[in-house]
């Protein structure tokens, strides 16, 4: 009788990219969230900055005023200021920290506060009163400092409410914008193609907290992402 030997052979296939180098991951300013390096290559994940989600919800700050109330508890309404350190101090409650917590996270945390002496708790949160939205021009302008933004305003819009440029300003402007707690990304804008209307699409719309830099002439190059603390041109950044 002839006796046959089977050889069975097994191929494992690694998809492409799983093993090997990782793609880089870039992202225009305002884009939605991913990691992003720029300052070359050899740094590691954990430095690379991430961008911030679009439409973020606004998040308490100390010295924002919150009125809490109780619908079935009336005797617990009260208005309360976040302290310098972030805390509340509550009606029978205690201190509890929200500084940083978004509205929903704050009732949230009251309610996990007032649970052990109210069942199931149903807790209202009205913001009275909150940091106003601002921007800050810097550099060769004529009234560089913090400006409110009480409604849409552009890069263009903003250098001529801080006086326009000076006289030994360069045609472009850098905004900063942060996108983390330590990093902000950098926008290069030609000042002299969008005050002279060839390219309007990139005068860029202002978002609270975002900062403008006019640099003197002989400032030409920038990095895309910098620290959240730097010196620019004698400005200290924040």
């Amino acid at each position: 009788m002839r006796r046959y030997v089977v050889t069975v052979i097994f191929i494992v296939f690694a998809p492409i990219g799983l093993f090997g180098q990782r793609d880089q991951a870039t992202a225009p300013l305002g884009s939605s969230p991913q990691a992003i390096n720029e300052s070359g290559p050899g740094q590691s994940e954990a430095n690379r900055p991430v961008l911030q989600h679009r439409n973020p919800r606004y998040t308490v700050q100390s010295e924002d005023v919150l009125v809490i109330t109780f619908p079935l508890s009336p005797e617990f309404n009260q208005t309360v200021t976040i302290q310098p350190d972030g805390y509340i101090t509550l009606a029978g409650g205690g201190d509890l920290y929200i500084q940083g917590m978004t509205i929903p996270e704050v009732v949230e945390a009251l309610r996990k506060s007032y649970v052990k002496i109210l069942h199931d708790p149903i807790i209202n949160v009205d913001l009275k009163d909150f940091q106003k939205p601002f921007f800050f021009v810097g550099g060769q302008v004529g009234k560089p400092g913090q400006f409110a933004l009480r409604y849409n305003t552009t890069v263009a819009e903003a250098i001529a409410i801080a006086g326009g440029l000076s006289p030994a300003a360069k045609t472009q402007a850098f905004l900063y914008r942060r996108v983390s707690s330590d990093w902000f990304e950098v926008k290069e804008l030609k000042l002299k193609d969008v005050m002279g209307g060839k390219k309007q699409t990139e005068d860029v719309r202002l978002q609270p907290g975002d900062m403008i830099i006019v640099p003197e002439n002989f400032i030409s190059k920038f990095r895309k992402y910098v620290p959240y603390s730097f010196t620019l041109g004698g400005w200290r950044i924040p």
